[in-house]
């Protein structure tokens, strides 16, 4: 057995807001990547990406996406979208994507649509009136469930899943199984780092009567 490596403790009582940042964005790794659509009650649709990002339950289906608003508590485009209308719709980011998210993470005003900005075609929602990236591997519409207001500028959006979008070359209807290296999704890293899902492997839990049978 190896020996444990030396680690170093850090007090977040003790840190600044910064701080826990970068602690935080470099250990919970790597971080799934939603690019999130919505419409604003005038209309006008609006794309960001998000890593704060994870489904938490399939009963009900619900994800959750973290929004960081401004310092002065007014919200972003896509908590104030979600706010006004209660839906929104999250696409999985894969590799050929992650050019166009990054264009749609530039702080463009609430007048302009990064949609059009990225280059991204689009068609309207089935479940939702956000708008659905044709490009993306997988898109889950959804409709707001509840918001948690963590702190000054910080919020929790809770969705739950009315349906999903996958590409039909990845999924087998007969089975739902989905093939992962078809999907080739990234994960956020710390700092400006992405990785890519390519490289897997598999690891079966075993019960405890398998368990028992290998004489451990």
């Amino acid at each position: 057995m190896s020996r444990p490596s030396s680690h170093t403790h850090f007090d977040f009582a003790q840190l600044t807001e910064r701080e826990r940042y970068k602690i935080l964005i470099g250990t919970v790794i790597p971080r799934p990547v939603a690019l999130v659509t919505t419409v604003s009650m005038y209309g006008v649709p609006n794309a960001g990406p998000f890593s704060f990002f994870n489904v938490l339950t399939h009963d009900p289906a619900i994800v959750a996406i973290g929004v960081e608003n401004y310092a002065d508590m007014r919200f972003k485009d896509t908590a104030r979208n979600i706010r006004e209308t209660g839906e929104f719709t999250v696409h999985i980011v894969d590799d050929a994507l992650v050019s166009q998210m990054e264009i749609c993470a530039i702080k463009f005003g609430p007048d302009v649509d990064e949609l059009r900005e990225a280059g991204l075609d689009t068609t309207p929602g089935l479940m939702v009136r956000s708008p659905r990236i044709l490009a993306a591997p997988a898109a889950l519409e959804c409709r707001r469930h509840t918001t948690l207001q963590v702190g000054p500028a910080r919020e929790i959006i809770l969705g739950e899943v009315l349906g999903v979008y996958v590409r039909s070359d990845a999924v087998d209807p007969s089975n739902l199984h989905i093939d992962q290296q078809i999907m080739d999704a990234i994960g956020r890293m710390g700092g400006h780092t992405y990785t890519r899902t390519r490289d897997q492997f598999d690891v079966k839990t075993l019960t405890p009567e398998e368990w028992a049978a290998r004489g451990l």
